[in-house]
């Protein structure tokens, strides 16, 4: 089977409304049931990244979503990711510029904007011929931000109740790479892990001792209390966020920083320059190796 681009469609993401799609009178059999699949897909595109990939046999379904529109397309399996998503792009842009939000949120009947077939159609003709000049005018861009941003690999089980089979997958994905791996742990990150334990072990002994003297003499102040106890916090989760991918993780790590700064600055009373020094320099030593340990992004073969 020849590398080529076989379908395209565009869809109102909140509701999978098809605004538009290319007119194909291919009748094979495999790539009718692959629209189907890009059908239902159509209908849960909120529940995932906004950039993705699925391998349905020997096709493959690729999509993008940007300000409340998807742009899905099928080709053969063996088509470049690159130029796939380099022809979501371009229907991207020539969508934006021809149809205002207004216009998209307003529409009630599928293929609203079908007008658009005839862009498509001549797209595709292009991408059908990569070895034209104009085909590859953005490759090298889209290259690069597939490499530092791959499409998520979607399967079957993601995609949930579809073609008879029934998954359990509840809408969790919010524009990131779900269950994204990290890179390997460090001997520096390790260190940094140890000594935010440590710390987060004596913010939570000074702070038992501080019930106790508060218990003992109501002058004390109960907000000493607070501080050791919202010190140890933000030491563990520090070390949570150094071992897990989460959404917005280098400015979660960077507020728990700031909380381990605030919390010391409120006991100064409590402690000398030197320990106020040492947690600080901790936490910030921690905050550097939660920005250094990224999500780990393996770049498919682009074959091109």
């Amino acid at each position: 089977m020849m590398s080529m681009v076989l379908f395209a469609s565009v869809v109102r993401v909140v509701d999978g409304l098809p605004l538009s799609a290319s007119t194909d009178y291919e009748q094979d059999k495999g790539l009718q049931e692959t629209k189907k699949q890009v059908k239902a897909l159509s209908k849960k595109l909120s529940q995932f990244p906004d950039r993705c990939t699925l391998k349905a046999g020997q096709y493959n379904i690729n999509f993008t979503c940007s300000l409340g529109v998807g742009y899905l397309m099928v080709c053969t399996e063996t088509y470049p990711n690159v130029l796939a998503f380099c022809f979501l792009d371009e229907l991207q842009r020539e969508f934006i510029v021809t149809y205002d939000a207004k216009r998209v949120n307003s529409a009630v009947r599928p293929y609203s904007f079908i007008e658009l077939d005839n862009f498509i159609q001549k797209t595709k003709q292009r991408f059908n011929s990569p070895r034209s000049l104009s085909t590859k005018i953005n490759l090298a861009d889209m290259q690069t931000e597939i490499k530092l941003r791959p499409p998520y690999q979607l399967s079957p089980e993601d995609l949930g109740s579809i073609n008879g089979f029934s998954y359990h997958t509840p809408s969790k994905y919010k524009g990131i790479t779900p269950s994204q791996q990290l890179d390997p742990v460090t001997l520096p990150g390790i260190v940094s892990c140890v000594l935010s334990i440590l710390c987060g072990g004596l913010n939570l002994l000074r702070g038992v001792h501080a019930i106790e003297s508060t218990i003992q003499n109501d002058d004390e102040d109960f907000n000493y209390v607070i501080a050791f106890f919202l010190g140890t916090v933000a030491c563990l989760y520090q070390c949570s966020l150094f071992a897990y991918f989460s959404v917005w993780r280098n400015s979660k790590s960077f507020l728990a920083f700031a909380l381990i700064c605030l919390s010391n600055m409120y006991l100064y009373e409590l402690r000398n320059v030197w320990q106020i020094l040492f947690h600080v320099t901790v936490g910030a030593f921690m905050t550097l190796q939660i920005r250094l340990r990224q999500p780990q992004g393996k770049a498919p073969d682009y074959n091109v």
